[in-house]
């Protein structure tokens, strides 16, 4: 038999793990490290596929697996997006916290109560024709309808008495607690006013309150110009006026609205007191360094005393008027009141003030326990160390007002708490001239008459001028009702 015919009959095997030919004897010798190789791959095949099993076979595992990925997803988008929202405000916007406690606070409201009185900002001024101009017009009507349509509103009552006896009283509307949105001078402005109710002032019991302010990083320099309007603002309405501050809590807060000043020459004294008083007060002022020089301290106290109505108090207006200071009046019988408060009080008083304790010889004549207490925890020895003790502040003018000077303990009125006092009695006849000729001018011969039907007899100015008031514009009138003038001031 050829070659050819017997390799044809010789059965042949590939094996694919390596190139060589093998014959069937040779097989079973080469097939058994092969399956032996291939033994752990197959297992993890197996594992893969009983978990995909178990997962294609019970659609619960499905479900919970995806949701579970999707709760995952949410989130991390979540805490993405405020996280990016955070890096965004701290880079976009800017924000301004005015507390209650700061002075500008209520210039601020002031400011507020000016914008919602004409519904319209100060930036909303007509504009050139142009598209930037119309842009700023049409902001500024955005503005306005907002603040219109605003919901949360807070009311400040202005109340003013006249002499008269009539009252006058005003209503301005303020953005209250909550958000509200203005535009100043191009710039969109949210104003945040938020109140504490957990936290209050516990030496006023006000609620602890806060408005902020918030506009974008570029606008930034809106803030200040905005509060230097705001106090403009408040210090134009104080202009020629003279402020009425009183004690609230620690501070002082000005009362009710700032009052006209008063002339110099409407207080008609006896002769030489105004003068005597205003030259020393004055020389005071404008000596400071004299003072410091020679190591006295830089205070001056002044005591007015006499009869109830003769123009005590009336006086030191008008000299604060004709200083143009304003006054901080002090009740030392205010409940609450305890010596370290009195003593801080007397240490920030606001610049250029007079301070007033009036009727001195009151404060410590009743000091009856009430069911809540002692209407006030001043002592004597706290008064007299707040006044010339060695925590006192300086650059301080205080006047005391009594109508009973002889009360008065000694230590109280001694020089370095007292340095000038003057009685300012009942009506002297120059006093009674001088005021009949204030109401009623060319009028020498009545007033003539008057004075002599008043001769001998004790009256107050207080009581001359309500005389003079009732019969204004009728001279002959207030002469023939002297009577009556007399028998009222008995009986006040």
């Amino acid at each position: 038999m050829d070659t050819e015919n017997i390799a044809s009959t010789i059965p042949m095997s590939i094996s694919y793990g390596s190139d060589q030919l093998s014959s069937p004897s040779s097989s079973p010798s080469t097939s058994t490290p092969k399956s032996t190789s291939s033994a752990t791959p197959v297992a993890e095949n197996k594992d893969e596929g009983f978990i995909q099993g178990i997962l294609n076979s019970n659609p619960y595992f499905s479900a919970g697996f995806g949701l579970m990925a999707l709760g995952a997803g949410l989130t991390i988008l979540r805490k993405g997006t405020v996280a990016g929202a955070s890096v965004l405000r701290r880079q976009l916007l800017v924000t301004l916290e005015i507390p209650s406690k700061d002075k500008s606070y209520l210039w601020f409201l002031h400011w507020m109560s000016s914008q919602s009185k004409g519904a319209r900002s100060l930036s909303s001024i007509p504009g050139p024709t142009t598209q930037k101009g119309l842009f700023t017009r049409l902001s500024d009507r955005i503005a306005d309808k907002v603040n219109r349509r605003s919901q949360f509103l807070a009311v400040q009552t202005e109340f003013k008495q006249h002499d008269n006896g009539s009252v006058s009283t005003k209503f301005n509307l303020v953005p209250g607690n909550g958000k509200h949105l203005i535009r100043y001078q191009g710039a969109w402005i949210q104003v945040e006013r938020t109140r504490d109710a957990k936290m209050m002032d516990l030496s006023t019991g006000a609620p602890w309150e806060t408005v902020t302010l918030t506009t974008l990083s570029r606008d930034r320099a809106v803030f200040t110009e905005l509060l230097q309007e705001a106090q403009k603002m408040a210090l134009m309405n104080q202009e020629g006026k003279t402020v009425i501050y009183t004690s609230w809590g620690p501070e002082w807060r000005p009362f009710g609205q700032p009052r006209k000043r008063r002339v110099l020459e409407s207080v008609i004294l006896d002769e030489g007191i105004a003068e005597r008083v205003v030259s020393d007060v004055k020389e005071f002022v404008k000596n400071e360094k004299w003072y410091g020089d020679r190591g006295i301290p830089y205070r001056r106290g002044y005591l007015l005393y006499g009869p109830p109505g003769s123009g005590k108090t009336s006086f030191i207006q008008a000299l604060a008027g004709e200083l143009e200071y304003n006054i901080c009046i002090l009740n030392l019988s205010e409940r609450g009141l305890t010596n370290d408060r009195l003593n801080h009080l007397l240490t920030n008083l606001p610049e250029r003030s007079i301070m007033l304790l009036e009727d001195i010889d009151a404060a410590f004549a009743k000091r009856d326990k009430t069911q809540e207490g002692f209407q006030s925890m001043v002592t004597f020895s706290g008064l007299l160390n707040a006044l010339d003790g060695v925590a006192s502040s300086e650059g301080r003018i205080i006047f005391m007002t009594t109508n009973h000077i002889d009360v008065l303990d000694p230590a109280l009125i001694r020089p370095g708490r007292v340095d000038l006092r003057e009685y300012v009695g009942d009506a002297t006849p120059i006093q009674i001239r001088k005021m009949f000729k204030r109401f009623y001018e060319d009028q020498d011969d009545l007033a003539n008459k008057f004075v002599q039907s008043l001769e001998g007899s004790k009256v107050s100015t207080a009581a001359l001028q309500g005389h003079f008031v009732h019969f204004k514009d009728r001279p002959e009138e207030a002469c023939k009702n002297v009577g009556y003038l007399l028998a009222k001031d008995r009986v006040d």
